[in-house]
């Protein structure tokens, strides 16, 4: 067997045994419970306002749950890619072939499987709280899960390579966060993207975030909602061509960027580096 799809297959065997294990996770299912019970307050909240003749919430609710899902992309291989520098499985990784490739594979599993149980949490309740939410059909549900695939896809390699520059998970919450906090800002998640400045819009246009919410728009709001978008169209060629382009882009430099990290490791430096980390629980 080639050595790549060897790992490769190995990479997703380990990000699905890792999926199933955070199903068992106390900690990770009152992560899903907490941010549930917060989106849906928010809706709950301004049940009664408006965007663009809509209802609030089911304007919004797709939005969220485009961020939610660029978040996780965003963040946990940041911190898994932190974490597993330090305990050694980076090092390991380095020491097979294809090593880096089945790594990436493996993350790219885990994160999009550990998505649904998030989307789960907060879609089911929202069919039986806001009527618009529960007019969609099961296709436009499917449509949901394949953009959500693909989002994960184009962001979860920027999470790996900003990752990769961070020199440990205590660094995560000032230099990781700040560029997806920008993100989030300028992406038209809570208000429009007309009302920010021409070239803020040019850039956003640019980054996966917003595709990745007016995909969601355009899977569960009408037709006629479009109206309300940029170019008051969904343009769901150009969402799958940024969001396509930005997956293959990422997948292919991602591991050669975690390359050139493992190289830089060494069993000293991450000996130095589970010290540290005893250090800071300490």
């Amino acid at each position: 067997m080639n050595p790549t799809t060897h790992a490769i297959r190995v990479g997703l065997s380990r990000g699905w045994i890792e999926f199933t294990n955070s199903l068992r996770s106390p900690q990770d299912i009152g992560f899903y419970v907490f941010v549930a019970l917060g989106t849906l307050l928010y809706l709950f909240l301004n049940r009664h306002d408006d965007w663009s003749g809509l209802p609030y919430p089911s304007v919004v609710l797709p939005s969220i749950l485009g961020a939610l899902i660029a978040f996780g992309a965003y963040i946990g291989p940041m911190y898994s890619l932190a974490i597993e520098r330090e305990d050694g499985t980076l090092l390991r990784a380095k020491a097979v072939p294809g090593g880096m490739t089945g790594y990436v594979a493996g993350q790219a599993l885990f994160q999009c499987l550990g998505a649904l149980p998030l989307l789960v949490v907060i879609v089911v309740p929202s069919l039986f709280l806001f009527e618009v939410l529960a007019e969609r059909g099961t296709v436009a549900w499917l449509i949901v899960i394949g953009i959500a695939a693909l989002g994960l896809l184009a962001v979860l390699p920027i999470g790996m390579i900003v990752g990769s520059l961070i020199k440990g998970p205590n660094k995560i919450g000032t230099w990781g966060m700040l560029p997806m906090i920008v993100m989030f800002g300028t992406s038209g998640i809570f208000y429009p993207v007309q009302e920010l400045w021409g070239w803020v819009q040019a850039i956003v246009q640019v980054l996966p975030v917003y595709w990745l919410g007016l995909g969601m728009r355009s899977a569960l709001l009408p037709a006629d909602a479009a109206a309300a978008e940029l170019g008051g169209s969904w343009r769901i060629w150009e969402m799958v061509g940024v969001l396509g382009l930005w997956a293959v882009v990422g997948l292919v430099i991602a591991p050669v960027v975690l390359r050139r990290v493992a190289r830089r490791l060494s069993g000293s430096a991450v000996e130095a580096g589970r010290h540290e980390a005893m250090q800071r629980l300490q």
